[in-house]
Protein backbone atom coordinates (compact mmCIF):
# COMPACT_ATOMS: atom_id res chain seq x y z
CA UNK A 1 0.00 0.00 0.00
CA UNK A 2 1.32 3.43 -0.94
CA UNK A 3 0.48 6.46 1.15
CA UNK A 4 -0.29 9.74 -0.60
CA UNK A 5 2.37 12.41 -0.59
CA UNK A 6 1.99 14.09 2.80
CA UNK A 7 4.28 17.04 2.16
CA UNK A 8 2.94 20.34 3.48
CA UNK A 9 1.03 22.27 0.89
CA UNK A 10 1.10 25.99 0.29
CA UNK A 11 -0.81 27.75 3.06
CA UNK A 12 -4.09 29.07 1.76
CA UNK A 13 -4.84 32.72 2.34
CA UNK A 14 -7.84 33.17 4.58
CA UNK A 15 -10.28 35.74 3.27
CA UNK A 16 -12.54 37.93 5.32
CA UNK A 17 -15.59 40.04 4.49
CA UNK A 18 -16.76 43.25 6.13
CA UNK A 19 -20.15 44.87 5.54
CA UNK A 20 -19.66 48.53 6.39
CA UNK A 21 -22.08 51.42 6.93
CA UNK A 22 -20.62 54.94 6.94
CA UNK A 23 -22.57 57.96 8.17
CA UNK A 24 -21.90 61.69 8.20
CA UNK A 25 -21.36 63.92 5.18
CA UNK A 26 -20.53 61.03 2.85
CA UNK A 27 -22.78 61.56 -0.18
CA UNK A 28 -22.04 64.08 -2.90
CA UNK A 29 -18.41 64.37 -1.78
CA UNK A 30 -16.70 61.75 -3.98
CA UNK A 31 -16.76 59.05 -1.30
CA UNK A 32 -17.76 56.19 -3.63
CA UNK A 33 -15.22 57.10 -6.30
CA UNK A 34 -12.46 57.43 -3.70
CA UNK A 35 -13.48 54.09 -2.15
CA UNK A 36 -13.30 52.45 -5.59
CA UNK A 37 -9.85 53.90 -6.18
CA UNK A 38 -8.57 52.84 -2.75
CA UNK A 39 -10.06 49.33 -2.99
CA UNK A 40 -8.75 48.64 -6.49
CA UNK A 41 -5.27 49.91 -5.62
CA UNK A 42 -5.32 47.85 -2.40
CA UNK A 43 -6.57 44.67 -4.10
CA UNK A 44 -9.82 44.38 -2.13
CA UNK A 45 -12.98 43.09 -3.83
CA UNK A 46 -16.53 44.23 -3.17
CA UNK A 47 -18.80 47.18 -3.83
CA UNK A 48 -19.95 50.57 -2.53
CA UNK A 49 -23.25 52.46 -2.87
CA UNK A 50 -25.26 55.37 -1.48
CA UNK A 51 -28.27 54.59 0.71
CA UNK A 52 -31.51 56.62 0.68
CA UNK A 53 -30.96 57.62 4.35
CA UNK A 54 -27.72 59.50 3.52
CA UNK A 55 -25.27 56.77 4.56
CA UNK A 56 -22.82 54.90 2.34
CA UNK A 57 -22.85 51.10 2.37
CA UNK A 58 -19.84 49.04 1.32
CA UNK A 59 -18.67 45.45 1.27
CA UNK A 60 -14.95 44.69 1.39
CA UNK A 61 -13.64 41.20 0.81
CA UNK A 62 -10.03 40.01 0.77
CA UNK A 63 -7.04 39.35 2.97
CA UNK A 64 -7.77 40.41 6.56
CA UNK A 65 -5.06 43.09 6.71
CA UNK A 66 -6.26 44.66 3.46
CA UNK A 67 -9.91 44.62 4.51
CA UNK A 68 -8.89 46.25 7.80
CA UNK A 69 -6.99 48.90 5.81
CA UNK A 70 -10.20 49.69 3.90
CA UNK A 71 -12.22 49.90 7.12
CA UNK A 72 -9.68 52.32 8.58
CA UNK A 73 -9.79 54.36 5.36
CA UNK A 74 -13.58 54.69 5.78
CA UNK A 75 -13.04 56.66 8.99
CA UNK A 76 -11.60 59.47 6.82
CA UNK A 77 -13.04 58.77 3.35
CA UNK A 78 -12.63 61.24 0.53
CA UNK A 79 -11.06 64.61 1.23
CA UNK A 80 -14.45 66.40 1.27
CA UNK A 81 -16.18 63.78 3.45
CA UNK A 82 -16.91 64.33 7.13
CA UNK A 83 -17.35 60.85 8.58
CA UNK A 84 -19.33 60.66 11.80
CA UNK A 85 -19.60 56.91 12.32
CA UNK A 86 -18.44 53.62 10.78
CA UNK A 87 -20.31 50.43 11.66
CA UNK A 88 -18.83 47.07 10.64
CA UNK A 89 -20.52 43.68 10.42
CA UNK A 90 -18.29 40.68 9.70
CA UNK A 91 -19.72 38.15 7.27
CA UNK A 92 -18.67 34.97 5.50
CA UNK A 93 -16.69 35.70 2.30
CA UNK A 94 -18.60 35.04 -0.93
CA UNK A 95 -15.67 34.92 -3.36
CA UNK A 96 -16.19 38.34 -4.93
CA UNK A 97 -13.76 39.54 -7.56
CA UNK A 98 -13.22 43.15 -8.55
CA UNK A 99 -14.70 46.24 -6.98
CA UNK A 100 -17.69 48.21 -8.26
CA UNK A 101 -19.66 51.33 -7.53
CA UNK A 102 -23.35 50.45 -7.35
CA UNK A 103 -26.16 52.87 -8.15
Amino acid sequence: MTLPNMSPSEPQTKLTRAHVYISGRVQGVGFRAAAWHKATSTGVSGWVRNLPDGRVEAVFEGEPTLVEEMIQWCHQGSSAARVREVNVENEEPQGLSGFEVRY
